[in-house]
């Protein structure tokens, strides 16, 4: 009696996914933050050298850079669903702000906002790159408020990106989600009283 022996996937690597090494990246930057993570750890969690790190992704700010682009789609506070423009303008911002309480704490291991605590960075390319989605997200704020409040944009949209900011930094420092909530709730009712339900909506 013989046997076939497949030999073709013996001794070689598994092939090289960028997709799911964003991920991986996404998961110790979120849980650890951008500075306390090394390349060495980055390579060691995605099973590959670092000669191959550098050509896959240029620096570990490199792949920050795409850490923080997946993340506006896989993690971040999903803007364009909450601001409608067919509801009013304070309760879609109060949905937003608990929809950040939520997702800040939703996970323990990787707590806040992976883009507002890189704001702090100490590496002034992350923290670049950090810095620019946040204002593309504050501005996306600030339109969605101009086109019904234009004469308040500006200070409602730095408003919300301060409390948003706060609720990050309250989660990284272990605050429990339902006070987030309560703090997010409490910044809804003063956002309802600037602008009240039919005011112009």
């Amino acid at each position: 009696m013989t046997t076939t022996k497949d030999t073709r996937s013996r001794g070689r690597p598994r092939q090289f996914d960028p997709e799911h090494a964003t991920d991986v990246a996404q998961q110790l930057f979120h849980a650890r933050g951008y500075d306390d993570v090394s390349v060495a750890e980055v390579t060691a969690a995605l099973g590959i050298n670092t000669p191959s790190f550098y050509s896959a992704f240029g620096s570990k700010a490199g792949l920050y850079k795409r850490v923080i682009e997946r993340y506006g789609t896989n993690g971040a506070v999903p803007l364009g669903a909450l601001l409608r423009d067919d509801r009013p303008v304070a309760e879609c911002l109060k949905d937003v702000l608990e929809a950040a309480a939520r997702l800040y704490s939703a996970d323990p291991e990787a707590t806040g906002c992976i883009v507002l605590e890189g704001c702090r960075s100490t590496d002034a390319e992350a923290r670049t790159a950090a810095r620019a989605a946040h204002l593309a997200a504050e501005e996306l704020i600030h339109d969605y408020i101009a086109r019904r409040h234009p004469e308040q944009a500006r200070e409602l949209a730095t408003y919300v990106s301060t409390v948003m900011n706060g609720l990050s930094a309250k989660a990284r420092m272990g605050q429990s989600q339902a006070s987030l909530l309560s703090s997010a709730r409490l910044a809804g009712l003063a956002l309802g009283q600037v602008l009240p339900a039919g005011a112009r909506e």
